[in-house]
């Protein structure tokens, strides 16, 4: 069903899904690097369509926010007219979809198909996690003690792995 040549590595967009405000978002700056254009030519797109990104869009990092993504992954670059002036915005699976129409190229709706199939394939994942932690509970409701360290040991596995500190 999904095409064999994709535009972008799927580990990309993945790598660019954040936890933000409670929210499965993707930074101003990565969006733009998978489309290809400079992150000011995005905002400026953003801004001349505001109506189209509502909050539940797109939101504003606060201050605090942008400085711990800056540490954890060094989001800004060091060199001379290198830094940002504005705090990154980031854009809920919305907001993304939202994108290609204001940027309205060829290779925004093709990134675009590509970031929608991975939020889906993150859904499903989340969606088979919960239901498997269902049956995990079911299971120990049904059996005794005994087992609890098993069930204790499976309940750890199925902790996601902590996001890499690397960015690219």
């Amino acid at each position: 069903m999904t095409d064999k040549k994709s535009i972008i590595p799927v580990e990309m967009i993945e790598r660019s899904i954040l936890f933000i405000q409670g929210e499965k978002v993707m930074l101003d700056s990565d969006l733009a690097e998978l489309y290809g254009v400079p992150t000011k030519r995005l905002n400026e797109q953003v801004r001349r369509n505001l109506k189209r990104f509502p909050p539940d869009f797109m939101l504003q990092l606060t201050k605090d926010e942008a400085e711990s993504l800056r540490s954890q992954i060094a989001t800004l670059k060091r060199r001379r007219g290198q830094h940002r002036k504005y705090l990154p915005h980031a854009f809920t699976e919305q907001g993304v979809a939202m994108l290609s129409s204001v940027l309205n190229s060829e290779r925004a709706i093709l990134v675009n198909v590509e970031i929608m199939r991975t939020f889906v394939k993150l859904r499903k994942m989340i969606a088979s996690n919960a239901e498997l932690a269902r049956k995990l509970d079911a299971l120990e409701n049904k059996y005794d003690a005994q087992f609890k360290i098993v069930f204790d040991a499976i309940r750890q596995l199925m902790i996601p792995p902590e996001r890499s500190e690397e960015h690219t």
